[in-house]
């Protein structure tokens, strides 16, 4: 099986490079030109019509995104682009050629109101251009006539990129207290744990008759179990590398509420995302967050 993996560099796109390789052929690529002259730049229409027609892969693993939430609200044509009309295009040309398309999306489509966990078929009202963005993205998905898979994940974190895990780490090093918001609940959720489920979903899926597949397509939650607040992940976070031997010159961590630390762009409040759907539908179980985050911890320290 012939695998086109888009936005190998990022953080989810670090970890597919590994997860896929034992489903068959991987192409993983990102913008810049690769050894054999391949590009993956989804904004080039005219290259994705081209890359896609010349290797007619079994699959395409979209995991480009744009990801810069409070740029975003200023930066609207670019994050449209790589969020909404190249995930337009990319289905466009996965159903011309019958090649299942994988997608991720975000929790950010919701409005982040209530406490109760998010259902595949909850109504999206994103509060910030971001989560439009990302909401344009799945609606393209659902009017094209591709056969998708859509993973909507949270709180993304891996040893490789930008994320809170590293942010805390450096912080903690330099000051003596810091102001973490509380009233945030979501699940951090590893990057290493979406490419291994995904691997999983598409190994799972191909074992099926071509005649039972459409049954799989659609919108999926795929966080860790478990919940917890930016300000308390940020004192597991402490206590975990203070646990493994890492001085850390934080003496004081403060409570704040979302309003006391303004940004461009407003984020949700409830970022919980039920999976049963998942679990139940790949027989599938998903690890409590703090595994996957005491991993993280002990690799980059």
């Amino acid at each position: 099986m012939k695998i086109l993996l888009l936005g190998k560099n990022g953080q989810v796109g670090w970890e597919l490079q590994r997860a896929l390789q034992p489903l068959g052929q991987v192409i993983a690529l990102d913008r810049a030109l690769s050894q054999d002259g391949l590009c993956g730049d989804v904004c080039d229409f005219d290259m994705m019509q081209q890359l896609i027609t010349t290797l007619r892969p079994a699959v395409v693993v979209n995991a480009t995104a744009y990801t810069a939430v409070d740029l975003a609200e200023s930066d609207q044509k670019q994050a449209d682009a790589v969020n909404h009309l190249a995930v337009a295009n990319l289905a466009k040309l996965c159903s011309a050629q019958d090649i299942l398309l994988i997608h991720y999306s975000t929790d950010y489509v919701f409005s982040g109101e209530g406490h109760r966990p998010w259902s595949e078929d909850d109504i999206s009202q994103p509060i910030n251009y971001y989560g439009v963005s990302k909401r344009n993205g799945e609606e393209a998905l659902d009017a094209s006539s591709v056969n998708f898979m859509n993973f909507r994940t949270s709180w993304v974190y891996a040893t490789q990129g930008n994320n809170f895990i590293k942010t805390m780490l450096k912080l903690a090093q330099t000051k003596q207290e810091l102001n973490i918001i509380q009233d945030q609940v979501g699940a951090p959720t590893g990057a290493a744990l979406i490419a291994d489920v995904t691997a999983q979903v598409l190994g799972y899926y191909f074992l099926q008759p071509c005649e039972d597949r459409h049954v799989l397509h659609g919108h999926y939650h795929l966080v860790a179990q478990g919940e917890t607040t930016w300000f308390d992940y940020a004192q597991y976070i402490f206590a975990q590398a203070q646990h493994h031997g890492k001085h850390l010159m934080i003496e004081a961590v403060h409570p704040i509420l979302s309003k006391d630390y303004p940004t461009a762009a407003k984020r949700p409040l409830n970022s919980r995302l039920n999976t049963q759907k998942l679990q139940s539908t790949f027989n599938i179980q998903l690890p409590h967050w703090q595994h996957g985050v005491d991993q993280v911890i002990q690799e980059i320290l």
